[in-house]
């Protein structure tokens, strides 16, 4: 396991993602102030948030449930990117940023998930 979750690059990454979810959101209208921007929000937070109480448990078999949380909150928030994208709320151009920068964090968790799995088997 790495010394400290903020030295996992997934959740370095994870955490460029929020930052950039904040900043789309800032410029959407107030009446979606709590709907989408809300939702978005916190579901990137959690991408992050999850990654880091997952590995601060110190256990395998929890760090990879809670990478299992984090991945089930990039589903929620790719869904969300999918809806902007549909009701016209951002730019194709900004919508694919972000939906690639989640799909490799995705892929990191997956990958990342999956040696968890294996290595609390080993146990």
């Amino acid at each position: 396991m790495a010394q400290s979750y903020k030295d996992l690059v997934v959740w370095q990454k994870a955490i460029d993602l929020t930052v950039a979810v904040y900043q789309l959101t800032k410029q959407f209208s107030k009446e979606e102030l709590f709907g989408l921007v809300s939702q978005m929000r916190r579901a990137s937070v959690s991408i992050a948030s999850n990654i880091a109480e997952g590995e601060g448990r110190k256990s395998k078999k929890e760090f990879a449930h809670f990478l299992g949380i984090s991945l089930g909150s990039k589903a929620e928030l790719e869904t969300q990117l999918i809806l902007c994208e549909r009701v016209g709320l951002a730019s194709n151009s900004e919508i694919s940023f972000l939906k690639c920068s989640l799909d490799e964090v995705g892929k990191m968790l997956a990958k990342l998930k999956e040696r968890q799995n294996s290595k609390s088997k080993e146990s």
